[in-house]
């Protein structure tokens, strides 16, 4: 699979892309994602690995899906992702986080592959207002924590949710998780401006 500095590599050319396009300046989409521009700076000069959260505050700010940012090369009619060519976004001692596949023609999709050893938790803050997440659990039992109160999903079992506040995933038992999880965005909640021209966002 693709290794971190590839990725980062991916991820910083794309960022400058896409905030180019939108006549964007750095201080803008940072203050968009509320991040700092320093932070921004590092992530376009591929100084940094940026975390899962930052590259979804972009993502959102930007108004791509996650998987977007982190394409190695631009989305043919149709892309096959082979297993060893997913990015692994988020990574523990025990487990980690694919993305799979995404898609933002006409709303944000993102398909991931996910996997938490025995006693590991992976908290969210609450996505863009309107977003579900849709998961699938394959092996092992998930405790799902949306708003501070636990569901538990076993094996096989599936479950949707508003993932519009925090939520975590956690694996409260012996074996490993492992879950595949949809992330849609409807299209109302994206900001319209960021797929107008750059020429149109231009004073």
């Amino acid at each position: 699979m693709p290794d971190a500095d590839a990725v980062a590599a991916a991820v910083a050319r794309n960022v400058r892309r896409l905030r180019q396009e939108r006549g964007w300046t750095l201080d803008a989409l940072a203050s968009r994602a509320g991040l700092s521009k320093g932070m921004l700076v590092q992530v376009e000069q591929t100084r940094t690995n940026p975390s899962l959260g930052t590259l979804c505050r972009l993502a959102d700010a930007i108004g791509v899906s996650l998987a977007r940012l982190v394409e190695l090369d631009e989305a043919p009619v149709v892309r096959v992702v082979a297993a060893d060519q997913a990015a692994v976004l988020w990574r523990s001692e025990n487990g980690s986080a694919r993305l799979l596949v995404g898609s933002d023609r006409s709303s944000h999709l993102e398909l991931w592959d996910w996997v938490l050893g025995p006693g590991e938790v992976h908290r969210s803050e609450e996505h863009a207002p309107g977003t579900q997440e849709l998961l699938h659990v394959a092996a092992g039992v998930l405790t799902l924590d949306v708003d501070g109160h636990d569901h538990r999903v076993e094996t096989d079992g599936a479950a949707v949710f508003q993932a519009d506040r925090p939520h975590a995933y956690r694996n409260d038992g012996t074996v490993p998780l492992r879950l595949t999880m949809m992330v849609a965005q409807p299209e109302s909640d994206l900001d319209p401006a960021v797929f107008e021209p750059a020429a149109r966002l231009a004073p």
